[in-house]
């Protein structure tokens, strides 16, 4: 049998955040016939042009595209910014509507900031347009994430630590 893959992206580009850290709380509890990717080109991915997305497409979004098509499953971990979503992480998944990508990948979304409300209803209406199999159980929202983390990152609030390993395993159960 195959290894299984999810691929991850944060949702903010700086590597020591809360949502990069979160994405590498889960990948220590990944089962060992599961293949657990944290995507760290975000930044690399152009502003979305309609135009430029036909037959051959800039090489960072073609890269995100396969990446995505080999798996099995994505989450997204992300903040949210200015009452919304990320601009990068928005970006890359407007450069996924023409292709097909997530349709009917199992997909978590988990929205981790001081609030979070709003990027979190916005992912869904967007992951929703594209056709993702949004895994109901798989979804959290996290409010207030640093009071919930030490300061080298790690998740130190069982509650939360909980949430995260059932959100994740509800997505494994879709594998």
């Amino acid at each position: 049998m195959m290894k299984k893959t999810i691929f991850s992206i944060s949702g903010s580009l700086r590597s020591g955040s809360s949502n990069h850290n979160i994405l590498k709380f889960l990948s220590a509890i990944v089962p060992a016939d599961v293949t657990y990717t944290i995507y760290n080109n975000l930044g690399q991915i152009p502003p979305f042009d309609p135009g430029l997305d036909d037959e051959t497409p800039p090489e960072a979004v073609t890269e995100l595209r396969n990446l995505i098509n080999q798996a099995d499953a994505v989450i997204i971990c992300t903040p949210e910014y200015a009452f919304g979503v990320p601009g990068q992480l928005k970006n890359a998944l407007d450069w996924l509507v023409s292709s097909s990508t997530l349709v009917d990948k199992p997909v978590s979304l988990i929205t981790a900031s001081s609030v979070g409300n709003n990027a979190h209803a916005s992912l869904l209406l967007t992951l929703g347009a594209l056709s993702a199999n949004v895994i109901e159980e798989a979804i959290l929202l996290i409010p207030f994430i640093r009071a919930k983390m030490d300061t080298e990152g790690n998740v130190t609030d069982k509650p939360t630590k909980e949430s995260l390993e059932n959100a994740f395993n509800n997505l494994l159960a879709q594998l």
